[in-house]
């Protein structure tokens, strides 16, 4: 039995405490949190999409300090779901105390920073997984095994969506916050950047445009990652939607034989459109992105023989990509990736 512990306890603090209890070899024990009320203010909704209910905290002991918590609470592992520039600095002192991590994405708010957290994590001997959900998310899974097993021939086209109404929901409003989230393109976009690079590797080079809302900061960018072959690679991103609009993520990849599609918003959401019939509804593995990276991180810490979904290297490698594309549209031209 893991004994788990959260760091940081807002809407993503939620969603790991729901996907740690639903497993039958887990333990919740622990949460820390800064805020003195957080048992009460657990009770109260937030976020932007559905999952992270409230938290029953029977049997959790309840700590407002990190260091404290890792001395007391005989921890095996952590989630560290913390505004991303505190993760270097709280992912570095777990690893220290001999924890397992499982930290959220962004890695961090550099690629400087990202190099400190991976060479604390191989001094340290322990797991440092970063929670780049959509690797996992079973929709986007199948759609790489598609493309990556060659039945519906090359990839010519891929266009990616996600977009949400603006995020005023989070703790002292850090989100809308560029220099503690990293804005719009490092917090929400990066989801999609990430899986490209999954998928494809990273680009020759990026060229991203962006609108820009209060403050002057990015609220809505679309990116061409350009891989020097005529396949055309875009992904949009925003979070100035309208409040009616709610939550969309999205995307369509073309092939030579199919078109392979996903759409949250619409049912079925997943759909395999072949040249020559009718589209397909393929049966999906269960289970959201985020049960599935805490399955494949308990894995990893048991020592399990695990496909390589997500290396250190690569999260670093997505900050990195987002790096190029705020240079992009700032600077207004295309920038390379060596």
């Amino acid at each position: 039995m893991l004994n788990v512990g959260i760091v940081g306890f807002g809407f993503m603090g939620r969603m790991h405490a729901r996907c740690w209890r639903a497993r039958p070899d887990a333990r919740l024990a622990a949460i820390c949190d800064a805020n003195p009320n957080i048992v009460a203010d657990a009770k109260k909704a937030v976020g932007n999409i559905a999952g992270a209910e409230p938290i029953d905290f029977t049997g959790i002991e309840v700590y407002h300090d990190l260091d404290t918590m890792l001395a007391k609470a005989r921890l095996d592992a952590v989630s560290i779901t913390l505004p991303t520039p505190a993760h270097p600095d709280s992912s570095a002192r777990a690893l220290r105390a001999g924890v397992h991590v499982l930290c959220e994405k962004p890695m961090a708010l550099t690629t400087a920073d990202c190099d400190r957290m991976i060479a604390d994590a191989r001094a340290s001997g322990r797991v440092l997984q970063i929670g780049h959900c959509i690797r996992f998310w079973p929709e986007y899974a199948a759609a790489k095994a598609a493309v990556d097993g060659g039945e519906h021939g090359r990839l010519l086209a891929l266009s990616m969506r996600r977009l949400a109404t603006t995020p005023t929901w989070s703790a002292d409003n850090w989100l809308l916050n560029e220099s503690r989230s990293g804005g719009l393109v490092l917090d929400l976009h990066i989801h999609d950047a990430d899986w490209i690079q999954h998928l494809l590797g990273l680009p020759r080079a990026v060229s991203s445009f962006a609108a820009k809302g209060p403050g002057g900061v990015a609220a809505h960018l679309v990116t061409r990652y350009d891989y020097g072959d005529g396949r055309l690679v875009v992904a949009e991103g925003g979070w100035a939607m309208a409040p009616s609009f709610g939550f969309e993520m999205s995307f369509n990849a073309v092939l030579e034989k199919a078109t392979i599609a996903f759409d949250s918003t619409r049912q079925p959401a997943y759909r395999v459109c072949p040249a020559g019939g009718p589209a397909l509804t393929p049966a999906l593995p269960p289970g959201d992105g985020y049960t599935r990276q805490i399955d494949h991180f308990v894995r990893t810490i048991r020592g399990e023989a695990v496909p390589p979904i997500i290396t250190l290297e690569q999260s670093r490698d997505s900050v990195r990509l987002i790096e190029a594309e705020r240079t992009s549209y700032t600077e207004g031209r295309p920038v390379a990736l060596a």
